[in-house]
């Protein structure tokens, strides 16, 4: 199956879509090919390095199970309807992770993952709305969507522990979608999805969107980690007051000054926002090699052009620097880049796959390569 969409406008959508009105994206692949079987799917959420989920259907409401599942639980469940939920299925699925290249035209940064759904005949997850984009890809079988109302904070839900289900689900557009097509919602947009016939597969490809109260949080933490606790206020040119009970103009820009002088350096919040948003979604697994990789090795593999793979699991990004550099963000790292460098790491972010040039290679680059290959970052296609 090719990587590339068939006849989509990328300009035409980022203009009047991308954030705006939801676009229904038929057959988007010549021919499409099905990346992941439904038992390939139930292994992964019996994983415990796997975040999954089962919502089954009650004659009331829904019930929400987290895994990992034990095999014998999908022997358990009954006729009513249920639906599988796999996170992160691009980080260990090589074909799965190939369904993000076409979506390449937003950002790195901005894309979370995979998740991948699996559902009988009649089954669902409920009314409900992202905070995110999604593009939902029919992967299997078929799935009326239903698309509502734009939603946010003071939207009406109903009373679950575990779900966050609307009161009120008004529907303006629906549409069945087979093997292929493509559903794009914008942020905040109800929708439902329910499966028509058994074996119906989907593929919901979300985007980050960092909230200012998690960037404000986060952000905040970083900085009080570098805080010394003898940054003290201090008024050594302190004049008498008429009135010992004020707060004079002069103390409150002063502690204002003290309080958001590191807040508004826009070149560290910079570094930090490159390693914030690179830091693996899943920290707990480690994708470091078993053996580490030694200096000799990667310079025999480099001379014999084998290609460097990214990790699916691994997060790329970059931000310009003075002309001819970068910093280069890898997995909540940062890596200082210039020249030679800087174009490899260039290369790297913006392609799955980047051969080394050998007779052009510089030691930097040559370091960079070692040090990615240690933490799993990157890994050489020796099946190539």
């Amino acid at each position: 199956m090719s990587i590339e969409f068939d006849g989509f406008d990328i300009e035409v959508f980022l203009r009047d879509f991308w954030q705006k009105q939801p676009l229904l994206i038929r057959n988007a692949w010549a021919c499409w090919s099905n990346p992941l079987e439904p038992d390939e799917l139930a292994g992964l959420a019996c994983e415990e390095w796997v975040e999954s989920r089962l919502i089954t259907h009650s004659p009331n409401s829904l019930e929400l199970e987290h895994g990992p599942l034990a095999e014998r639980r999908f022997r358990e469940l009954g006729k009513e309807p249920w639906t599988l939920l796999v996170q992160a299925v691009d980080h260990h699925v090589p074909a799965v992770a190939a369904l993000l290249e076409p979506f390449r035209f937003i950002p790195n940064w901005r894309i979370d993952d995979v998740m991948v759904s699996y559902a009988v005949d009649g089954a669902g997850v409920g009314p409900h709305f992202d905070q995110y984009d999604v593009f939902l890809i029919q992967g299997l079988g078929r799935r009326r969507w239903r698309l509502g109302q734009v939603c946010d904070h003071t939207t009406e839900l109903l009373p679950h522990d575990d779900l966050r289900l609307l009161a009120n689900f008004d529907p303006i557009d629906e549409w069945v979608l087979e093997p292929g097509d493509i559903l794009y919602v914008p942020p905040r947009v109800a929708h439902n999805g329910i499966a028509v016939g058994d074996d119906c597969m989907t593929y919901s490809i979300g985007f980050r969107t960092p909230s200012r109260r998690e960037l404000i949080a986060n952000w905040s933490e970083s900085l009080l980690a570098e805080l010394e606790d003898d940054d003290r206020y201090g008024d050594p040119a302190l004049s008498l007051q008429q009135n010992p009970g004020e707060i004079s103009d002069e103390a409150i820009a002063r502690l204002h000054a003290l309080s958001v002088e590191g807040a508004l350096d826009r070149d560290a919040f910079a570094r930090w926002f490159g390693r914030y948003i690179t830091e693996p979604k899943n920290p707990e697994v480690d994708w470091r090699p078993q053996e580490a990789i030694n200096l000799e090795e990667v310079c025999h593999l480099v001379d014999q052009h084998v290609p460097l793979l990214r990790n699916p699991a691994s997060r790329f990004s970059f931000i310009r620097q003075p002309p001819g550099s970068l910093l280069l963000f890898v997995d909540g790292e940062c890596f200082r880049c210039t020249s030679e460098t800087a174009s490899f790491a260039e290369r790297l972010c913006a392609q799955e796959s980047v051969v080394v040039a050998p007779d052009k290679v510089t030691p930097p680059t040559m370091e960079l390569v070692f040090e990615l290959l240690n933490n799993g970052s990157v890994a050489f296609d020796r099946e190539s």
